[in-house]
């Protein structure tokens, strides 16, 4: 142990910080997995439509949109720190909402937990994402493959995290019920914010001049057009996972809660580690930023059209072979998208060109939520996918208004 912490000591302060943002990272995201997991698995379980927990996630999704916007200039002006901790009070207010009597958790306070919970989150993620630019060596003979690494470890771990989170979501509402879980839950991170506000540097990526609200908004034509196609790209992956897979799984198949989470935690995980890959997968491709973009879009596209017009969604084993190779695409265009956003954005206020590329990602999953619920009780699973295809060919498409930097 004494050696552990000499040799971390000894680590350069940017390394000590980037440890210590992505720790704070992983345990948020680890609850917020949890947390989705136990609440659509709970409100299923008392007998809640697909669309109503689809709805029970509407705020959730809409405010995270709202907080990226905002959060990316807060970021700029008070430093990333701030907004992380921020991020970590939020959800600890969040779940203790949730730790209320049965009878108290109506659709409208849990919406309103889950819209703490969605500032939180994406306050958390955007503080994160920022950081890598401000710490990350900017002397480097080969500083934008340093970045990219750097990106992709953070968001595929993040990832990798969600998943097990998932997985714990439906471990312990099986052993210990859904209020005992939140309070496990709570305990975590309260310990992981009290570190935060001790060994967080307080001015990491606080701008020099104060910026102004107005400039939130990305003059960037590069930023703006990877935003449009990242929504694309989310709304793709969550109309058929978040509502529609687990309760088809459920439903139709006859599924318990443990069986349906190692599944998604599985998905997730392997999604993450397949993220951290992504640059020694993607050095392969030659060519420029739009054509790379462009490529992996329309490989991705291919599969959930696959799955939709033939019929193989109708076997689980080759659905859930098909889902897993889209998780592997996804993650590669996911990862590639991080990074891109990364270095498209401005170096003095970092967070603000970050906070509207994630203010897409959030109104992306907003509707791809809302669609989840709606399109699979409407018509089933099969349209989902569908959708899903002509979601990430949109996001080609908008691809193609990329620049062309070489690669």
């Amino acid at each position: 142990m004494t050696t552990t912490l000499h040799r971390l000591r000894a680590l350069p302060f940017e390394i000590r910080q980037y440890l210590l943002v992505t720790g704070n990272y992983w345990a948020f995201t680890l609850t917020d997995g949890a947390l989705r997991m136990l609440v659509v698995l709970h409100f299923h379980q008392l007998g809640y439509s697909p669309l109503e927990i689809a709805l029970l996630f509407l705020f959730y999704e809409a405010f995270g949109v709202v907080t990226n916007v905002v959060g990316g200039w807060l970021g700029a002006r008070l430093g990333l720190n701030r907004t992380m901790n921020l991020g970590l009070g939020l959800q600890l207010i969040a779940l203790g909402m949730l730790m209320v009597p049965a009878s108290v958790l109506t659709v409208p306070w849990v919406m309103a937990a889950q819209a703490l919970s969605g500032v939180a989150k994406d306050l958390n993620k955007m503080s994160a994402k920022s950081a890598v630019k401000v710490l990350v060596p900017k002397d480097s003979r080969n500083a934008q493959g340093a970045l990219y690494r750097w990106v992709a470890i953070l968001t595929g771990s993040k990832n990798a995290l969600k998943g097990a989170g998932f997985f714990a979501g439906g471990v312990l509402l099986t052993l210990i019920g859904f209020q005992g879980a939140i309070l496990a839950m709570w305990l975590m991170l309260a310990v992981v914010l009290g570190l935060s506000l001790w060994r967080l540097r307080a001015d990491l990526g606080r701008r020099k001049a104060k910026p102004r609200f107005r400039e939130v908004f990305s003059t960037s034509r590069a930023v703006n057009v990877l935003a449009a196609a990242r929504l694309c790209l989310f709304a793709s992956r969550d109309i058929w996972f978040v509502v529609a897979l687990p309760v088809f799984l459920y439903d139709q198949h006859g599924w318990n809660f443990w069986s349906v989470g190692i599944l998604m935690a599985v998905w997730v995980i392997g999604y993450g580690g397949v993220q951290t890959q992504a640059p020694r997968i993607t050095r392969h491709l030659h060519g420029d930023t739009r054509s790379i973009t462009v490529f992996l879009a329309v490989v991705l596209a291919l599969l959930p059209a696959l799955l939709a017009f033939t019929p193989l969604a109708t076997t689980v084993i080759w659905l859930i072979a098909g889902l897993l190779a889209f998780g592997i695409l996804f993650a590669i265009n996911s990862s590639w998208h991080s990074y891109l956003i990364v270095r498209f954005a401005r170096a003095e206020g970092v967070s603000m060109d970050v906070g509207v590329y994630y203010m897409a990602n959030a109104m992306g999953r907003l509707i791809g939520t809302v669609l989840s619920g709606w399109v699979y009780q409407a018509y089933g699973l099969a349209p989902c996918l569908a959708v899903s295809a002509v979601l990430v060919a949109a996001s080609a498409g908008m691809a193609m208004g990329l620049p062309r930097h070489t690669q």
